[in-house]
């Protein structure tokens, strides 16, 4: 992969807050900023929801936001040098009605990471982070699937009220 490549694409990516309900204040017309209209969800949107790649000279790093899916509804893979993550979860109920989520997210790896050397952790907040070392050579192609481990939540610390996952009522 050539270094153009790596730098003319965003670290960041914004804007992955989907299905969520729209507040009254939400709907009001978009502000016109320096030209372009932006939308005022944005302050709510750089708190959460990101994707976030860190490329360096010995490795290949993603920060994924993925606190509305639980650890068994995640699979991460990699075929040739394509970093696939993939999240579902069936319908479920909440305030206002029902409720389904998926997406597919495939990153490019560097010609230089081996995928079977990818691991991915989860946080207890629900960042899903992916490593993979940088050796410096073109590795050949393969098809791997990478388990994700999950950190436990750190003793002493409770979740806000509004905060982490939805609990279901039985």
């Amino acid at each position: 992969m050539s270094s153009e490549y790596e730098f003319a694409n965003p670290s960041k990516i914004y804007d992955q807050n989907f299905g969520e309900g729209v507040s009254p204040s939400e709907i009001l017309a978009p502000a016109l900023y320096h030209g372009y209209y932006i939308r005022p969800r944005i302050n709510k949107q750089l708190d959460r929801g990101t994707s976030e790649i860190c490329l360096n000279e010995h490795k290949f790093q993603v920060f994924l936001d993925v606190c509305q899916f639980l650890p068994d509804e995640l699979h991460v893979r990699t075929v040739d040098n394509l970093l696939e993550v993939v999240g579902q979860h069936p319908q479920k109920a909440d305030r206002h009605g029902f409720i389904s989520r998926e997406f597919t997210r495939t990153y490019i790896l560097p010609l230089d990471v081996d995928p079977l050397l990818v691991k991915a952790t989860l946080t207890h907040d629900g960042i899903l982070s992916i490593v993979a070392p940088r050796t410096g050579k073109e590795v050949k192609a393969k098809v791997n699937e990478v388990k994700i481990t999950q950190e436990e939540q750190p003793e002493g610390k409770e979740e806000q009220p509004g905060e982490g996952k939805e609990k279901e009522k039985s």
